[in-house]
């Protein structure tokens, strides 16, 4: 069993007692332990379940609400991380409910959702939480029943006593609330866990899926009016001058007027990413009449020039160049094969790999290339304002309050203290929803007309206003002796406007020889985190080239993984290297003992092999192919996965599965190219994503078990998807494929 401290003090606690009207009430943030709840009542708690933040409540009726500072978009985390509060309280699970609660730094912490962190985040906090709310409710029932702690026990809520006294949770959390704070308490041991590892259906699975209004788009305020933007139609341009005197006639519409989302010389934070920063603005009393209105616009667009801006990333002040003019895909391509034969930043390097090269007997040398990628979140990006001199009300689907807070508060000119952001479920994000100019907009355009607005993006306005993953290319060499041993490997890597290598990543630490390099060219088509930044990219390209390589030295693709992760973890190169062989090695093995690799029986499959780590967690992928209608079809897939604990299996299996879909559908079919500025693609009948009958009938996943602390879920099944299907495209097609989207090169074969 293990100990944690606890800095909860006895007055934050009794105080925050006080507030939750005769329960018992623990609050805390998921970054820095406990803190106490000095304003719960003007939170104002509604009845349904939604997200959880930092507090406990045990009531007279023994329901334990938990507030929700974590965004939800799909990973589950409004089940998962009660289910360890609850597990460390011995709370009857029937008995837990969650609410969401707004934005606040203060009470609730960054209230992040990114880079697969909640429930890596809040594994310990929450534990510590319950552990602490049982050993209080545990000393009351002593007290009162004059025994010793060491003789109660609890299960499922309720306190008992050898000699046959019990009591529910509810009927001591008075008593609990006058106690100390424990300053020490006891974590089960996994072994011992009841709930945490045991599947649990979805909190809000019934208003999901019954329509109940949840999303940002649902949200609804009395006298709200809706508000659209038109932004300039290729990037590389802005705006010059508008006629909105047909508009202003129209049915409906309130206004029409330009915004600056930022102003000149304007600091920008690292989220505060945006395209354009002038924008025509038509606001009116349905989203109809506002579509209609926005099509009769007359306005005059001009190409930029070269400008320049300062970002602030994380304390690190940069000046950014920001190139002027239109920029297309077939221009691009023509640099990056430029730069790429240029010299570029030494990322890593160990031993001698120039001289290796030189010697080789033989070298293999392959280049691999992604296009831009749209995030295209099934909800369209929106938000609600309400801005007053006094106050700004805001409310919507977001990933990031608290990096979006500073930016609104230079804005509006308003206080912190003054602005609340209500966070409602999120129809996807995949890091779109990080960046919070839609929301800043929202509020600007509040301000402006003195009323409650929703702005609402189109799912063109979306696709066109860029954000997206970033254009990437990559050149793997490999040295070979003329027993065709591995000796020396050089990955060069670019990308605009940025460059994908990781360069401690595997297989650095496996190779005596070993030379990583990056390059970046600037760009105005903005960019951002796209699920599992760079590594999508990484390990499509660095997980083909190893099963090109291990066929050119007469290697089983998965044997000659295995080799290299073992000369990792028994002699390793240099002293940076991120991943960790075993685990890494583990699910390999899980994946291709699970899938009966080289088994006959699945002699009718092109079968293709791929692994990778990012974000603290391991996955690999086998992908089978067969044809279908004489084109090459997913069948079925086997995950493996080392995740760590696996708090809900059922909610995990589930995104590894919606992980295993999105990334086959990106691999055979995304792509956004662009023409003089314009974004060649702007919906669903240009730009493809992968249908129904399109995703594999079957996908087994498999987790290692073990008891190490969960680490992440939500973006590492993601990137091995990739090159698990190029590498089964080769068996079944007898062809390499170095660009994606796969499907367009298949037609031109």
């Amino acid at each position: 069993m293990e100990k944690t401290q606890s800095t909860y003090s006895r007055r934050s606690f009794l105080k925050s007692s006080a507030l939750a009207g005769g329960g018992f009430m623990l609050s805390f943030t998921w970054l820095s332990g406990f803190k106490p709840a000095d304003k719960l009542k003007e939170l104002n708690l509604p009845e349904q379940l939604n997200q959880l933040t930092g507090y406990i409540q045990i009531t007279a009726d023994n329901v334990i609400k938990i507030m929700c500072p974590n965004p939800e978009f799909g990973q589950n985390v409004m089940t998962s991380l009660p289910m360890m509060i609850a597990e460390e309280l011995d709370a009857d699970w029937k008995n837990v409910v969650v609410e969401m609660a707004p934005h606040d730094n203060m009470k609730f912490g960054s209230q992040f959702t990114g880079g697969s962190q909640s429930v890596r985040s809040y594994w310990k906090p929450l534990r510590n939480a319950g552990a602490s709310a049982r050993q209080m409710l545990v000393e009351a029932a002593a007290a009162t029943w004059g025994v010793s702690v060491g003789e109660i026990t609890t299960k499922a809520g309720v306190l008992y006593h050898k000699s046959g006294k019990s009591a529910r949770y509810g009927e001591m959390a008075a008593k609990a609330s006058t106690l100390s704070v424990p300053k020490e308490v006891k974590l089960k041991s996994p072994k011992d866990f009841s709930i945490v590892r045991n599947s649990k259906k979805n909190v809000e699975g019934i208003k999901i899926v019954t329509g109940k209004p949840l999303f940002g788009i649902d949200y609804h305020h009395e006298g709200m009016l809706i508000a659209m933007a038109q932004h300039p139609p290729a990037f590389g341009m802005k705006l010059k001058s508008f006629d909105a005197s047909e508009v202003q006639k129209m049915p409906g519409i309130k206004h029409v007027f330009s915004i600056q989302v930022f102003p000149e010389g304007f600091e920008k934070q690292m989220f505060d990413t945006r395209t354009f920063n002038e924008l025509v603005i038509v606001v009116g009393n349905s989203t109809w009449e506002v579509m209609n209105a926005r099509k009769k616009l007359k306005v005059e667009w001009e190409v930029t020039t070269d400008t320049k801006e300062m970002v602030n990333m994380r304390g690190n002040k940069n000046e950014q160049l920001v190139p002027g003019g239109l920029e297309s895909t077939s221009s691009h391509l023509e640099k990056m094969q430029v730069r790429a034969k240029q010299p570029a930043t030494v990322l890593r390097k160990d031993g001698d790999p120039e001289t290796m090269f030189k010697n080789a007997a033989y070298v293999v040398e392959r280049t691999y290339n992604a296009p831009f990628l749209a995030h295209n979140c099934m909800e369209p990006m929106n938000f609600f304002a309400h801005v007053t001199d006094e106050k700004a009300v805001l409310a919507g689907p977001l990933q990031a309050p608290a990096l979006i807070e500073p930016t609104l508060t230079k804005r509006l000119n308003l206080p912190a203290d003054k602005i609340e952001i209500q966070m409602t479920r999120m129809g996807g994000g995949f890091g779109r929803r990080a960046y919070g100019h839609y929301l800043v907009e929202a509020a600007l355009i509040s301000k402006q007309v003195k009323a409650p607005v929703k702005m609402i993006y189109t799912r063109e306005d979306d696709m066109t206003y860029g954000i997206y993953r970033p254009m990437y290319t990559a050149t793997y060499r490999a040295a070979l002796d003329a027993n065709k041993n591995l000796i020396a490997f050089h990955v060069k890597g670019g990308g605009i406007p940025e460059h994908p290598i990781a360069a401690n990543r595997f297989p650095a630490g496996a190779v005596e020889h070993y030379l990583a390099e990056g390059w970046e060219i600037p760009s105005n088509i903005t960019i951002g985190a796209f699920r599992a930044p760079r590594s999508n990219f990484n390990a499509a390209a660095e997980q083909s080239f190893l099963d090109e390589l291990a066929e050119a030295m007469g290697k089983d693709p998965i044997e000659f993984r295995l080799e290299l992760l073992k000369r990792a973890k028994e002699n390793p190169v240099g002293k940076n290297n991120d991943y960790d062989p075993d685990r890494y090695a583990g699910v390999l093995k899980l994946a291709r003992d699970k899938s009966g690799w080289g088994k006959p029986e699945n002699g009718k499959y092109s079968r293709g092999i791929a692994a990778y780590f990012c974000h603290n967690s391991y996955a690999a992928h086998v992908v089978d192919i067969i044809r279908k209608d004489d084109e090459p079809y997913v069948e079925q897939v086997t995950s493996a996965i080392d995740c760590g604990i696996v708090v809900n299996p059922d909610a995990a299996s589930n995104m590894v599965q919606g992980a295993v879909v999105d990334g086959i559908g990106n691999a055979f079919y995304g792509g956004l190219t662009h023409k003089n500025g314009l974004a060649e693609q702007n919906n669903f009948h240009t730009y493809r994503i992968i249908r129904h009958h399109e995703a594999p009938k079957r996908i087994d996943v498999h987790f290692v078990q073990n008891d190490i602390d969960p680490t992440g879920l939500g973006e590492p099944p993601f990137p091995p998807v990739f090159g698990a299907v190029a590498n089964a495209l080769y068996k079944n097609t007898g062809k390499r494929h170095y660009n994606m989207p796969f499907k367009s090169e298949l037609l031109k074969s």
